[in-house]
C-alpha cells in the first residue's frame, strides 16, 4: 500500500513535469524550425532541419530595439520601486507615531484599484505633461501600481528583524539614515529579491499601457513590438517563438539568480500578514 501511494505521487509528479516543461520546450524547438516544417509537423518537438533563420528575421524586424526599451523600463522602475517602497517602509514599520496604521491601509488599498481602470485619466496626464509617445510615459504607471505589494512586502519583511540591531546601532550614535541604510536594508536581501521578480516579470510583459501610451515603433516595448508577427491573413509562428524564446530570457535570468531568496521574502513578508 505505501509502495502504491509513493507510486502515484512519482506518477503525478511525472505528469505535472511534463505538462509544466512541453510548452517550453514546444516554444524553444519550434523556433529553430522554417515555415515548411511548421505545418508539417506542428506538434513534434523533433527537428528534421535546424535553421537559425527565425532568429535572423526576428533581429530584422526591429526586436532588438523592443528588448532594449523593455530592458530600460523594467530595470529603472524596478530599481525606483525598491528604494521608494523600502524608505517609505521603514517609518511603517519601526517608527511609531499617529497616523502609522491608517497610512499603512492606505497604501495596501492601492491594491484594490483594478490597474486599467485608471487608462483613461492616466492617457490624459501623460497628454498633459508631454510624455505621450515616449518610452518615459510608463515610468509613472508601472512605478505607482508595483508600490503597495513592495511596500507590504518590506514592512512585514522588516517589522521582523530583531530591534536588538537597531538598539545597538542607536547606542552607538547612528541616526535613521544610518540604522536604515546599514543595517536594515543589507539584511532585507529575501524582501528585495521577492519585490525585484514580482515587479519585473509584471513590468516585462505589461501590455496595455504599453500599447495605449506609446504610438511609435522606435519606443515600444516588447509586448507591443510581438505583434508585428502578426499578418492580416497569417501569422509567422516559428517566427513568434523566437521572439518568445528571446523575451523570456531575462526573466529566467532574473529568477535563476534570486530564486534562493524569494521564499525566504514570500514567508517574511506573510507571517504577520
Amino acid at each position: 500500500m505505501k509502495l502504491l501511494k509513493k507510486g502515484s505521487l512519482y506518477g503525478l509528479i511525472l505528469i505535472l513535469i511534463i505538462f509544466t516543461t512541453y510548452p517550453f520546450l514546444y516554444m524553444i524547438m519550434t523556433s529553430f524550425k522554417d515555415m515548411r516544417e511548421f505545418f508539417t509537423n506542428p506538434f513534434s518537438l523533433i527537428l528534421t532541419s535546424f535553421t537559425m533563420d527565425q532568429y535572423l528575421s526576428v533581429v530584422e524586424m526591429g526586436m532588438t530595439n523592443y528588448f532594449v526599451n523593455s530592458l530600460i523600463i523594467s530595470i529603472l522602475s524596478v530599481l525606483i520601486v525598491v528604494a521608494i517602497a523600502s524608505l517609505a517602509s521603514y517609518p511603517l514599520s519601526r517608527i511609531n507615531f499617529k497616523f502609522n496604521r491608517t497610512i499603512f491601509i492606505l497604501f495596501l488599498a492601492g491594491m484594490m484599484i483594478p490597474v486599467h481602470a485608471t487608462l483613461i485619466p492616466i492617457f490624459i496626464m501623460t497628454s498633459n505633461f508631454g510624455l505621450y509617445d515616449s518610452l518615459w510615459a510608463l515610468l509613472g504607471p508601472y512605478v505607482a501600481f508595483s508600490l503597495p505589494i513592495s511596500i507590504f512586502i518590506f514592512t512585514q519583511f522588516m517589522q521582523e528583524i530583531p530591534k536588538e540591531l537597531e538598539e545597538a546601532a542607536q547606542m552607538d550614535g547612528a541616526g535613521h539614515w544610518t540604522i536604515f541604510s546599514k543595517v536594515l536594508f543589507p539584511n532585507m536581501k529575501p524582501a528585495i529579491s521577492t519585490i525585484v521578480i514580482y515587479n519585473f516579470v509584471f513590468i516585462w510583459n505589461e501590455f496595455v499601457f504599453a500599447l495605449i501610451l506609446i504610438q511609435s515603433r522606435s519606443s515600444q516595448t516588447l509586448p507591443v513590438g510581438l505583434q508585428n508577427f502578426y499578418g492580416e491573413f497569417s501569422v509567422n509562428v516559428p517566427g513568434l517563438m523566437a521572439a518568445l524564446t528571446l523575451a523570456s530570457l531575462p526573466v529566467i535570468l532574473v529568477f535563476i539568480i534570486s530564486q534562493e531568496r524569494v521564499v525566504k521574502g514570500l514567508i517574511g513578508g506573510a507571517v504577520k500578514g
